[in-house]
């Protein structure tokens, strides 16, 4: 491909980013309208929960249908695949037929927004003008998630929460033009070898059962749970066991045999899951200890995507003086600093502070991504390319979906412990009115600081538990760093 297509069908990649982050943040703006024209309140978190779970059951087997076609098919089924489901979700007359085109949604999605990376290897071999690229991804990501909630706010206000949906149609229907237009796509041999379908289902309904198990916590019995979490862990033994015999296993079991590559997984887990405690609970500190509105709450995520966009677009710049490892290094010390701020601050740590330290996670994840997911690339062989990051997707969205669990159950911990030692004078019900805006005008004002302060208390443990987490990465970096050194 010369370099005029390149651009093009780079360009046409980029826009599947912006479609996820629109779609990830958009129809947070638009959901109080979708429930209130739908009446279905109850199914609302499962608005999430399905989307995430198709995208993570599909996203390892996109990446073999591609191997077994081509990058090309694979990425236009994925992207027509979430434009009818966008489709359907605009059409919904029911909750019902809404969570079944959100399903839809997120198959496509695990595949458009995974695919592209298996593609950019092969556009750009060069790991210097790949980690340029990868700095535009994150910038289309990171200005989509910006406009989503502005942009959706518009949408439902002025024409209707479907039409929030109906935008990524005419976005989709151009990448898909585009790609069959320019792409051409690479004579790489395919592969011809027995479809491992024993291994896709296992995988599938292992992690079906897992993700529900997650989604239940705190809110199903522990007999519930532990039959869904040992049906899981038998799907996936059964896994390892099938995938041993397979010809050609969906998840080969030679990459956790390659240390370098375990080393690029662990950190993705640990610091995606910390990363959940910033982006769910620093409006909650907003809101609920500092009284702020909605909009400035949710505000405190901006400044890091400018960050985050700044240092996404340095890391090809900071490889020209520093080593791979030095750069992971660099990354996980700015996200430590946002933490240590988060896990130090007083409850009436100023607004402005928290801005400060949204700023320092946004550089450290722009710079952590795009290193790492080149560095996945770099420590595989060629044929593991697709699987190895197709699984790094995989293993990021697991992680984010237990924290948000295991976060859930410490605030839920800390909340159940003040209402106690409270003796009747609050209530789980008078908390839920303490971060709205609204309706705290209605709380009673001589309990109001005692109530902040068993808030305080839960988002204060789940920052300390996520510093926790990325000193553990800090470790594995400074390990890897040695290793680094060793090997040149």
């Amino acid at each position: 491909m010369d370099k005029k297509r390149t651009i093009i069908v780079t360009m046409a990649l980029l826009l599947s980013n912006a479609m996820s982050g629109l779609d990830n943040t958009i129809i947070n703006t638009a959901l109080p309208r979708i429930i209130a024209d739908l009446k279905g309140i109850e199914y609302m978190g499962w608005m999430v929960s399905v989307f995430l779970l198709g995208t993570a059951v599909a996203t390892p087997l996109w990446s073999k249908l591609g191997e077994r076609t081509s990058n090309k098919i694979a990425y236009q089924l994925a992207a027509s695949t979430f434009l009818l489901g966008a489709l359907f979700q605009g059409l919904a007359p029911n909750m019902f037929v809404l969570l079944l085109a959100r399903l839809i949604c997120g198959l496509g999605n695990g595949g458009m927004v995974s695919i592209p990376y298996i593609i950019y290897s092969d556009l750009y071999p060069n790991p210097a003008k790949r980690m340029r690229t990868l700095g535009l991804v994150s910038a289309f990501y990171s200005s989509a998630t910006i406009m989503g909630p502005m942009l959706g706010g518009w949408i439902v206000d002025t024409l209707s929460w479907r039409w929030v949906f109906y935008l990524n149609i005419p976005v989709a229907l151009i990448s898909i033009v585009l790609v069959q237009i320019f792409f051409i796509d690479q004579k790489h041999h395919k592969n011809q070898s027995k479809v491992d379908l024993g291994g896709a289902l296992t995988l599938t309904a292992g992690l079906i059962v897992m993700l529900i198990g997650i989604d239940l916590i705190g809110a199903s019995s522990l007999g519930t749970l532990f039959v869904l979490f040992a049906a899981a862990l038998i799907f996936f033994g059964l896994l390892i066991i099938i995938e041993k015999r397979a010809e050609d296993p969906v998840i080969p079991g030679r990459l956790f045999k390659n240390l370098d590559l375990n080393i690029d997984f662990a950190l993705f887990v640990l610091i995606w899951a910390a990363m959940m405690a910033f982006s769910v609970y620093a409006p909650m500190w907003a809101q609920g200890l500092l009284a702020t509105s909605a909009f400035i709450g949710g505000a405190t995520q901006i400044p890091g995507a400018f960050t985050d966009l700044c240092a996404s677009l340095s890391v090809a710049k900071m490889r020209e003086h520093w080593s791979a490892g030095q750069v992971v290094l660099i990354g996980i010390g700015s996200l430590l600093i946002g933490y240590i701020i988060m896990m130090m601050g007083p409850i009436s740590m100023p607004y402005l502070l928290i801005i400060v330290a949204g700023m320092f996670q946004g550089v450290g994840n722009g710079i952590v991504f795009n290193e790492l997911q080149v560095k996945v690339q770099q420590d595989v062989e060629k044929k593991d390319v697709p699987v190895a990051t197709s699984f790094s997707f995989l293993i990021r969205m697991i992680a984010s979906a237990v924290a948000a669990s295991v976060f859930g159950l410490i605030m839920n911990s800390a909340l159940f412990r003040g209402v106690k030692s409270s003796h009747g004078k609050i209530s789980i019900n008078m908390l839920n009115h303490l971060s709205d805006a609204k309706t705290n005008m209605n709380l009673p004002h001589d309990l109001l600081p005692q109530m902040r302060a068993i808030l305080y208390q839960g988002i204060h443990e789940i920052m300390i538990v996520a510093a926790i987490l990325i000193i553990a990465s800090l470790g594995i970096g400074i390990y890897a760093r040695k290793r680094e050194k060793r090997s040149i």
